[in-house]
């Protein structure tokens, strides 16, 4: 990219900047790998490792168990199964390549020294169960981060033990409806607006409450009024994500936080915003009951891909006694203990619900995100939250000339910037700028969400960005945008650039063709 030609395009891209005229005879494009399935690569009887036959004979009694023909496998060499999944693996976007400006889900830059923290040994090699009193260390990690949570929210307690966003959304409403039925009350209904996450209705009805709506006003905040009125002897609580997800920090927070108690409910804050106004905003002083944080998005343990979560959830005063079980506390001896259910009345907890996992939480998460917090120290936090939410507005009021954003106009953005397609010519969406940011070298941002907003195109920079970087992306998005406004046919077609073209995924999703090899002995 330069200032000629910002968005890239090169004559002999041919008509359209379509890169299918330059044929090679391997089907690589230069470092661009062409990686064919692993059964296309492999063959039956190929093998990196040669066993020798088994010397006795199968187990009396499962030989009716043991396989009547090799499974369906790929055979392969050593190298050549190396090379398959390094070369599948440079056809990832990772956050060590260039940002992932996905909305509502902060994909931050994990610092090396919290992954080295997390690999020392006495860390990485645990067993959940060791005695206690062989691994007071780790407790005294659980300990000190519970109470970094606990003095970054102004909340009374916390439970360690939820393994992601949603798990601690579960969490918090069992503990909610554990508190309502000590008081011998029924309560069903839990309120949820339409700007919250959408894992909050399904999280509600999973506990067995009722999911209503409450609508969001034009300026993309809670609709006080219809709340309020909504508010009765049957609602249980209300499910509010701050800030929301149209970007924005619900400043009525405290006034519906009061009106919910004044009528007997609880309120549940989605947490997974947290990393805009850590340092600035304390949940638990805005009337917070209970709130769970994503331990990838505001503390930078790595985030999703199938490995472990965290998602602990902080808990005011009148719901801490209803938390799960076991959870760390400090004695007056200044000793951390890990309190289960045999300790549970001695500590005040006979009221707990139950349990939300099998052990004490995810200790590799732990350690990385007590890494985190001491590096940057209370200030260093604060910092994080201010240049996350200055990131967001440089992109917002960047692209608002060339992209409608339906709430430039209702105050600064936090942590994301939310436009839409709306202005762009007819038969060019979101999706087509979602696409062109794929051949301009970027992960395209969260496309068609919040459903509140058509063509919703949601942007989070997260505060590691450099000015450069962001100037990069947005001359990028700036250019397809422009594209779009002319028309451009080949914005339509696009990525042209990625190993794989547009996918039709109406036709994927309603006639998936599903191929299933047979082994060739016929198994």
């Amino acid at each position: 990219m330069n200032a000629h030609n910002p968005s890239g395009w090169r004559p002999e891209m041919g008509e359209g900047g379509n890169l299918d005229a330059v044929a090679t005879t391997s089907g690589d494009r230069g470092l661009m790998l062409e990686e064919a399935l692993i059964f296309e690569l492999g063959a039956p009887g190929k093998c990196g490792v040669e066993l020798d036959e088994p010397a006795c004979d199968p187990v009396p009694g499962l030989a009716r168990f043991l396989r009547k023909a090799p499974p369906a496998l790929p055979g392969l060499t050593e190298p050549e199964t190396v090379r398959h999944y390094t070369r599948l693996s440079r056809q990832n976007y990772a956050i060590d390549l260039g940002p992932f400006p996905l909305g509502s889900c902060t994909m931050k830059h994990n610092p090396r020294l919290n992954e080295k923290v997390a690999r020392l040994p006495g860390f990485a090699d645990l067993h959940p169960l060791a005695p206690q009193q062989t691994v007071r260390g780790a407790l005294e990690v659980i300990n000190q981060l519970a109470e970094w949570l606990i003095t970054l929210t102004g909340m009374h307690g916390v439970a360690m033990t939820p393994k992601a966003g949603a798990h601690g959304e579960l969490c918090g409403l069992l503990c909610i409806k554990a508190a309502i039925e000590a008081r011998g009350e029924a309560r069903s209904v839990i309120l949820v607006p339409e700007s919250a996450h959408g894992t909050n209705p399904a999280t509600a009805a999973f506990a067995g409450f009722t999911v209503e709506a409450i609508p969001a006003t034009a300026a993309g905040r809670v609709d006080l009024a219809a709340l309020a009125a909504r508010l009765g002897p049957d609602v249980a609580g209300v499910m509010i994500t701050n800030p929301n997800t149209c970007g924005l920090f619900e400043r009525e927070m405290k006034t519906i936080s009061d009106a919910v108690h004044a009528a007997g409910g609880y309120v549940y804050c989605d947490g997974a915003n947290f990393n805009a106004i850590v340092g600035r905003v304390r949940p638990g002083d805005l009337g917070i009951d209970a709130m769970h944080i994503n331990l990838h998005k505001t503390f930078s343990t790595p985030h999703g891909g199938g490995g472990p979560g965290s998602g602990p959830v902080v808990l005011s005063e009148a719901l801490c006694p209803f938390g799960p079980l076991p959870f760390t506390a400090r004695t007056a001896d200044g000793v951390v203990h890990l309190v289960e259910e045999e300790d549970a009345e001695a500590f005040g907890h006979a009221q707990a619900f139950g349990r939300m996992a099998a052990f004490h939480g995810q200790m590799g998460m732990f350690t990385r995100a007590l890494a985190y917090i001491l590096s940057h120290g209370a200030d260093g936090l604060r910092q994080v939250a201010e240049d996350a939410v200055l990131n967001a507005n440089y992109v917002l009021r960047s692209l608002e000339d060339v992209l409608s954003a339906p709430f430039a106009a209702s105050g600064p953005c936090m942590h994301e910037a939310l436009f839409s397609d709306d202005g762009l010519p007819e038969g060019f969406s979101t999706l087509d700028l979602a696409k062109g940011l794929i051949d301009e070298g970027f992960h395209p941002m969260t496309v068609y969400f919040p459903l509140v907003v058509h063509g919703a195109m949601l942007i989070e920079p997260t505060e590691t960005e450099s000015k450069a970087g962001l100037d990069r992306f947005i001359g990028s998005l700036r250019s397809l945008a422009e594209r779009a406004r002319a028309s451009d046919p080949s914005l339509k077609t696009a990525p042209h650039l990625a190993p794989r073209r547009r996918l039709d995924e109406t036709l994927a999703a309603r006639k998936p063709v599903l191929v299933w090899k047979e082994a060739a002995a016929g198994g």
